[in-house]
């Protein structure tokens, strides 16, 4: 219950950080900020400062911001010159840009800063399965890729230990998404070539204590690093939802209850991991929200760039129609994954 509370709390400050650089962005380029809001409604209490009325709120699920004049002209005619050099909708292509590239931006620094965290407590060691073997000891024993082998200070530790059982039964502590478990395998002493004694692939991960600055460096490399296997990934899962069955190219991806129950898991592990499972998340919201579709960031700049194509803005009434299908199409998705990952994991 502990490690869900702490992921909730992940959570609302990756949404809340997002929302935080549309809302300096937009204060530092001059625009009028109507509200920012710490959790979604209903209100609990609100208190104005300037211009800007900041809100808490019911729901603590991170926040959101309302900069005027981002969701139409708000009475064009009757306003001053004045008045409209303050609305988001008069500004030009590259300051709207900058305001919502900002929210993109703080995520990927939030994952940063997530990284470096977890190196600067260290990492404790983990064997995690990378793939099996059909027909192996491993894939008899229902081990799956993001398995962990619980128990071993490192891959030699490992290796040692299933070379010593070699022929007879071995018992293993195995962390997956059902939570720890006891299997007993039998490694084989001449298996197939290249598939090893289980038929299991496996990665060593873990991470010594690092200092400030050798944290914050090393941080930023594996962000990069990160981001870079993600948009493979999510390029392979787009192609899956195109060239093969939309359910199956779906397959790998988890909604609000995977997260949390992938984080359980996590947390069992090491802290540091959980912080690390934050940290991956917020690359995550980065990238999504940088995809051109309706209702999203991306989705907003691409409107921009085709009104700097064609010269002209695009209708209001057809923006809107347009974010108003993303943003039900987004959440039918949510349903989707989430009924999907209760049916998966309860």
């Amino acid at each position: 219950m502990f490690i869900a509370f702490i992921v909730i709390i992940g959570l609302s400050v990756l949404i809340l950080g997002h929302e935080l650089g549309h809302f300096f962005v937009a204060k530092s380029l001059g625009l009028r900020v109507d509200e920012f809001g710490f959790g979604f409604p209903p209100r609990i209490a609100a208190i104005k400062r300037g211009e800007t009325e900041y809100s808490l709120n019911w729901l603590p699920f991170g926040g959101f911001v309302k900069i005027a004049g981002e969701d139409g002209e708000e009475g064009a005619p009757a306003l001053t010159h004045e008045e409209k050099k303050r609305l988001f909708s008069y500004q030009k292509a590259r300051r709207r840009i900058a305001v919502l590239v900002a929210g993109v931006a703080t995520n990927f620094i939030l994952g940063w800063w997530f990284f470096s965290a977890a190196l600067m407590m260290g990492i404790p060691p983990a064997i995690v399965i990378t793939g099996t073997a059909p027909e192996s000891p491993a894939s008899k024993a229902e081990l799956v890729m993001g398995d962990v082998f619980l128990g071993f200070g490192s891959a030699k530790e490992f290796i040692e230990y299933v070379g010593a059982h070699k022929g007879q039964p071995a018992d293993f502590s195995v962390l997956g998404a059902g939570g720890e478990r006891k299997v007993s395998m039998t490694p084989r002493s001449d298996p197939p070539e290249g598939e090893g004694a289980l038929g299991v692939a496996f990665a060593e991960s873990g991470e010594p204590a690092h200092g400030f600055f050798s944290a914050l460096w090393k941080g930023l490399n594996r962000t990069v690093e990160i981001t870079w296997l993600t948009l493979v990934g999510m390029g392979t899962m787009l192609y899956g939802l195109i060239a093969q069955h939309p359910v199956e190219g779906m397959g790998s991806v988890v909604g609000p209850v995977g997260i949390i129950t992938i984080a359980q898991h996590t947390g069992q592990i090491g802290f540091a991991y959980l912080l690390e499972l934050v940290g991956l998340i917020s690359i995550n919201l980065a990238i999504i929200n940088l995809i051109p579709f309706p209702a999203l960031d991306g989705g907003r700049i691409l409107f921009i760039a085709i009104e700097k194509i064609k010269g002209t803005p695009i209708p209001r009434h057809v923006e809107g129609i347009a974010n108003g299908v993303g943003f039900l199409a987004l959440i039918a998705l949510m349903v989707f994954v989430t009924v999907r990952d209760v049916a998966r994991w309860f």
